[in-house]
């Protein structure tokens, strides 16, 4: 398997909401590790877009990831707990212009990420996963959806695993700008 390419990535993030996120095991965790995939994501040029589950009765995207998102990062609200239909116009014209892989973060793992992860890998999109990036309610729920979706082939990695792969290389203008937001997520 390659590396992580920045120029050929979509970021997918899925509702990270307000009445959702201090339900979710560790909820802090999650939220300063999908901070830093969209900020690298703005940094480094790769597109994002941000679902919403039901935001009448689960609240907006937390703030923090909200103030974080690119300007052009589409937040499209949804019903169904798969973000597929509601993302795949967008992932269509994204795959066209060359950013074929979804990469995925976001809750919960075991209902909107895992229906997302699957639907797009039934459909033949190349998805990885930003596996500590992801969360659930319960521990074990969180558990056996990442095999879950390991084993209908979305590829797992980690969120540092993704950023240096966008990265490529320290001491340039992009790594110097997350390197601060890099070393905060040691105490997460």
């Amino acid at each position: 398997m390659p590396l992580i390419a920045s120029s050929s990535a979509h970021l997918l993030v899925i509702d990270v909401q307000e009445r959702l996120a201090p339900a979710l095991t560790a909820a802090s965790s999650l939220l300063a590790r999908v901070k830093l995939l969209v900020a690298a994501a703005r940094e480094v040029g790769v597109p994002v877009t941000v679902t919403e589950q039901y935001p009448a009765g689960l609240g907006r995207t937390v703030a923090d990831v909200a103030a974080a998102l690119p300007p052009d990062a589409p937040i499209i609200e949804k019903m169904a707990f798969s973000a597929f239909a509601a993302i795949k116009d967008r992932m269509a014209v994204l795959a066209a212009s060359g950013r074929p892989e979804l990469i995925v973060c976001g809750a919960e793992a075991h209902v909107c990420v895992l229906q997302t992860v699957i639907e797009a890998r039934d459909h033949g999109v190349s998805v990885i996963l930003a596996a500590d990036a992801v969360s659930s309610r319960r521990r074990i729920d969180e558990d056996i959806a990442l095999r879950r979706m390991a084993e209908a082939g979305a590829t797992l990695a980690t969120t540092e695993m993704i950023v240096f792969e966008w990265l490529r290389e320290a001491g340039t203008p992009s790594f110097k700008a997350l390197a601060p937001a890099i070393k905060a997520l040691g105490n997460c």
